[in-house]
């Protein structure tokens, strides 16, 4: 036993302890205001802080300081007040931005809570369905992806599919499944105003949520959102679309030749998964990481939880998302483009 080497162990395991409680933290200074209270107000008091949220002051006072331990804010000991950054406010005071990782934090504490249900689930093999999470998982969810669709998802992704944004602006018919509350489909439907989308997901909270969020974005008129699973939704499209949700599903395979079928004959099936590659030891990273541990509580569990149960988890790599869209039909995959945590494929029969 080298004694040297436990006490790096655990000082990595309290890292990563003061890693889970800070991630409590955030999402109550985001739901009681405090990050966006103290972007761009420069050095505050605890008590000026608490004023500006109408919050109590010895709670804001011991939350500045674990936040000022995590270097989430900053702390200057001859004027005993904290700052945030603007760098660290764009990722956790303003939703609309690229950086902001609210979404994950909400999503993520709430995905812990079904922690008994996994641990059982660990027993019998029998999964845990994304309906039986916490809300916050779904709301967070939508939080999270949301910045990097609005990053990417028009000005990067589409146009690297071969004619489709031009489909689109003339006037085309798109499927989004696995569409959750609804972002992908209304940012698609706000970008290309001739075309009609239709959003499914086997979750009926979650289509009620998407249908007010289009209504509220103004796009009513062009996007319908209903309850649909991915092996059997109607109609024909110019564009199918599955974002960050194929690993999720009990039988890939029979979701991808579900698109095959519901596909006009030129059509195109963009194709969104998390970043991996092929093999573990090139995932076993930060990002590898966040992904590894999400698949553990929600994704692997979800699929377990459906009919075949493949569990390719959300780290499946190209060579495992060819060889399900292969043996569904398709003969035509194509990396379209990538970014840190996603790749975009562009599938054709």
């Amino acid at each position: 036993m080298d004694n040297a080497k436990v006490e790096a162990f655990v000082n990595k395991a309290l890292g990563d302890l003061g890693s889970a409680l800070t991630a409590a933290l955030v999402v109550i200074g985001d739901k009681v205001g405090l990050y966006k209270a103290m972007a761009g107000a420069g050095p505050l008091t605890p008590a000026e802080l608490a004023k500006r949220t109408d919050t109590n002051e010895r709670c804001v006072r011991e939350w500045l300081s674990a936040q000022a331990a995590a270097e989430y804010v900053t702390y200057d000991a001859k004027t005993k007040r904290y700052e945030l950054p603007d760098e660290h406010a764009a990722a956790l005071a303003d939703d609309e931005s690229p950086a902001c990782v609210l979404g994950g934090f909400q999503g993520m504490t709430s995905a812990m809570k079904a922690e008994p249900k996994v641990a059982e689930a660990f027993k019998h093999g029998h999964g845990v369905g994304w309906h039986e999470h916490d809300p916050g998982l779904f709301i967070g969810t939508e939080r999270f992806f949301r910045p990097g669709y609005n990053a990417h998802l028009v000005g990067e992704w589409i146009p690297s599919l071969r004619g489709v944004k031009e489909k689109l602006e003339k006037g085309a018919t798109v499927a989004d499944v696995g569409c959750g509350h609804g972002a992908s489909t209304i940012i698609m439907a706000k970008a290309f105003p001739k075309s009609t989308f239709v959003g499914f997901d086997y979750h009926q909270p979650s289509i009620d949520a998407a249908t007010e969020k289009a209504r509220a974005a103004g796009v009513g008129d062009r996007v319908r959102f209903e309850v649909g699973a991915a092996k059997s939704y109607p109609g024909k499209y110019d564009m199918v679309a599955f974002f960050d949700c194929l690993h999720d599903m009990g039988d890939p395979t029979g979701a991808a030749a579900h698109v095959r079928e519901s596909l006009k004959p030129d059509g195109t099936w963009l194709l969104v998964e998390p970043f991996a590659n092929d093999d573990v030891e090139s995932n076993l990273n930060p990002v590898g990481r966040v992904f590894y541990s999400v698949s553990t509580l929600v994704c692997t569990q979800a699929s377990l939880a459906q009919e075949v149960g493949t569990a390719l988890g959300a780290q499946a790599g190209e060579a495992r998302l060819r060889d399900i869209v292969t043996k569904a039909g398709f003969t035509q995959f194509r990396r379209a483009t990538e970014t840190p945590f996603n790749l975009i494929f562009e599938v054709r029969a």
